[in-house]
């Protein structure tokens, strides 16, 4: 049986590619890859296509679906739609599939996870398994990210409250308090309390393996390694692995591919925002009517809007269904644009649309699909 390293990616999309993707690194030297993958709280065939065309497409890797147990009907008759709570409730599925396939902890190299998983540190030292944290957006992001408590804890107030003296961390330029997300803001900001939380958490790694190579950021890079990030806390060792690209799309060409293939060359604009991309019917009615006067080429992924008490995080498994674009969009507009325009419904492969080669489509500066590396 050859040794195993598990990977541990939050729920949804923009979380499952990047992990697949790194999966690359291990297979091509001779371990094996299991990708385990929470199941979302709430019913999503979306959800599931993605992992099944995820698992078409890498044949050589394992997916397991970890169901969750039943919720806690004394505190509240459904899953926690937070999914920092919701990982912490996966704990102990994921500690019984672990010893289900690798009852001796030396077959098991390591347990690579997400950002959102961090309480599966619990799992892998109660298993004796190392554990690595996967960075996807990049050394600077996470020299901030892992300053933070510490910058927290020396001021009294929010970051929202300070004005626009310049804020000071290792290994990056100073910036203003609102280069911030806005989440950190305000200090008793719920979201916000999570993350720092997180990243506190985080030196107990083993490893930090981040989406970056050194030289492209070797500040931020030394910054971290040298502890400057973490002051009186020991930093665990920092592995660029990238830059990550993906292998090449799905066994299945998406459409889009196919519509793209037919436009003159540079000519498209994409407009893709992301898992936490999602508008309400009259923004995405203004979305709609700027690009019928524009006359511009377009790509466009709509997702239906977010039901009231919804996640701030969209990857929190309670997806919305699959965008009716008539009842959405103004009347007449998806014939008016077929000629120029295409709108994908909830999803399009991000990575293949911004290397389609020969006819290549340009990416509008506010597309938001790469916030976690992938859209």
């Amino acid at each position: 049986m050859r040794d195993t390293v598990v990977l541990y990616p939050g729920l949804g999309v923009s979380h499952l590619l990047p992990m697949v993707e790194l999966s690359g690194l291990f297979l091509r030297r001779g371990l094996a890859v299991t990708v385990v993958v929470v199941e979302p709280p709430a019913a999503s065939t979306d959800a599931s296509s993605r992992v099944a065309r995820a698992a078409e497409a890498n044949p050589s890797i394992h997916f397991h679906v970890l169901p969750l147990p039943p919720p806690d009907t004394t505190v509240s008759p459904e899953l926690p739609r937070d999914p920092f709570a919701l990982f912490r409730l996966a704990n102990a599925p994921l500690r019984d599939y672990l010893r289900s396939v690798s009852p001796s902890a030396a077959s098991m190299r390591a347990l690579v996870f997400d950002f959102f998983c961090i309480d599966a540190l619990d799992v892998a030292a109660e298993l004796g398994v190392p554990a690595y944290l996967f960075y996807t957006s990049g050394a600077c992001s996470l020299a901030v990210s892992l300053h933070l408590p510490h910058k927290q804890a020396e001021v009294s107030a929010s970051f929202g409250d300070i004005g626009d003296a310049p804020l000071c961390f290792p290994g990056v330029p100073p910036f203003i308090p609102t280069d911030l997300p806005e989440n950190a803001l305000d200090r008793d900001n719920k979201v916000y309390r999570k993350i720092l939380y997180t990243f506190e958490r985080v030196p107990a790694c083993h490893g930090i393996l981040v989406n970056t190579f050194e030289w492209l950021e070797a500040k931020a890079v030394a910054a971290i390694r040298e502890g400057a990030c973490v002051p009186g806390r020991a930093t665990p060792p920092v592995y660029c692995v990238g830059p990550l690209v993906s292998g090449g799309g799905e066994a299945k060409k998406h459409e889009c591919l196919s519509w793209l293939d037919a436009q003159p060359e540079k000519s498209v604009v994409f407009f893709c925002f992301g898992s936490m991309g999602s508008f309400s019917k009259r923004q995405l009615e203004a979305i709609a009517t700027g690009l019928e006067m524009s006359g511009q080429r377009f790509l466009w992924v709509v997702r239906s809007p977010r039901r009231d008490g919804a996640s701030l995080y969209a990857d929190d498994g309670h997806q919305p269904p699959e965008p009716d674009l008539r009842e959405l969009l103004p009347e007449g507009f998806l014939e008016r644009t077929k000629a120029w325009g295409l709108v994908a419904k909830s999803w399009a492969p991000q990575v293949d649309v911004l290397r389609h080669t020969g006819r290549r489509a340009r990416s509008s500066p506010t597309a938001g699909g790469t916030r976690c590396g992938r859209g």
